[in-house]
């Protein structure tokens, strides 16, 4: 790039430190914000969030602060990367500290309790008239620091916007796509957090890789079916931030909603499950509204109907995961062109 850009990441857990450290390392000014103003001397210090991802050595060109006003001030752009529970509060106290030209990016895959609302929605509400995306895809913030060849999709309605992040981004290990569909790309990177908490129960259930094919196909379908609804392109899911994410995250141990989804087979309690994890597993919180949204809506969906009835209405989780796995549907694949 032609020009050093001034860049604010606003959360300070894995994900947040390594997309701000990516972009440090590509020779841009990165201002880490965290609440915790001894973890904040402590990663300047160190050069290490020691909390989140240990061993991992940060650039000289980052740095974090837990004042928020001295975080953003004179940045160009700005990634969220709170959980969906605080971006609202967090995108709000944000609204009249920068420019009304400074790009806000979401790196936010969860989906606001109040109304159902997509956090590039969040943001039209409370950032009017600023150029906004989100970036989502099959992104283990452990295996991206470990330098594995890794890939993410910055969706936006402005070209200009996915051109920006890409080359903020881009590396040898780091690759960026782009997508006009922010919808698709959010709706994948939140609902598969919910099918990974399933595909975490399979997996401690011991069922075959016939059952998991079966179960990744179908969580597709459903994801797909649901986000059509709200205005989604279906074929985004075909992409990294919809089959890409869903397979990492159901599929590996790094994840935590995967690892909530084992726990629970093995017979704990939802609440010694989460007391137990230091960062949210959004899947937990987005069950609950993504049934509510698909019941109002009418849309067909029993994988959430199924996993809602082990997590909040206390079924046995084996005979629900069984009666859902044996239930057929008309169609195997939907929208296709007949």
């Amino acid at each position: 790039m032609d020009r050093m850009y001034r860049v604010a990441v606003l959360g300070g857990g894995s994900f947040g430190t390594v997309i701000g450290n990516m972009i440090a390392e590509n020779g841009h000014e990165v201002r880490l914000w965290l609440r915790n103003t001894a973890r904040a001397a402590q990663i300047n210090a160190e050069r290490e969030n020691r909390e989140y991802l240990p061993g991992y050595t940060l650039s000289d060109y980052l740095q974090a602060y837990a004042e928020l006003e001295q975080a953003v001030e004179n940045v160009d752009l700005v990634f969220v990367a709170v959980p969906s529970a605080s971006f609202r509060e967090v995108v709000a106290d944000l609204q009249h500290r920068v420019t009304p030209d400074t790009v806000i990016i979401s790196l936010t895959k969860g989906i606001e309790a109040y109304g159902f609302k997509l956090m590039s929605q969040v943001l039209r509400e409370e950032m009017p008239g600023h150029p906004i995306g989100v970036l989502s895809g099959p992104n283990l913030a452990r295996e991206i620091a470990a330098g594995h060849i890794s890939g993410s999709v910055i969706a936006s309605e402005l070209p200009e916007v996915t051109r920006l992040v890409h080359d903020l981004l881009h590396c040898r290990s780091f690759l960026i796509f782009s997508s006009h569909d922010m919808f698709g790309v959010e709706l994948g990177g939140a609902l598969k957090n919910v099918y990974a908490i399933l595909a975490g129960i399979g997996a401690s259930l011991s069922f075959g890789e016939n059952t998991v094919g079966m179960l990744l196909t179908r969580s597709l379908a459903e994801m797909s079916r649901f986000a059509v609804h709200m205005g989604a392109n279906p074929m985004t899911f075909l992409g990294l931030s919809g089959v890409g994410d869903l397979v990492v995250t159901c599929s590996s141990p790094l994840s935590r909603n995967y690892r909530v989804g084992m726990a629970l087979a093995e017979g704990q309690g939802l609440e010694s499950v989460l007391a137990g994890m230091d960062q949210v597993a959004e899947g937990i919180n987005t069950l609950a509204l993504l049934k509510r949204e698909a019941d109002r809506r009418e849309v067909e969906m029993p994988l959430v109907q199924g996993l809602y009835q082990m997590l909040h209405e206390k079924q046995p989780v084996e005979a629900v995961f069984n009666a859902m796995m044996s239930t057929e549907e008309a169609q195997d694949v939907e929208f296709v062109v007949r």
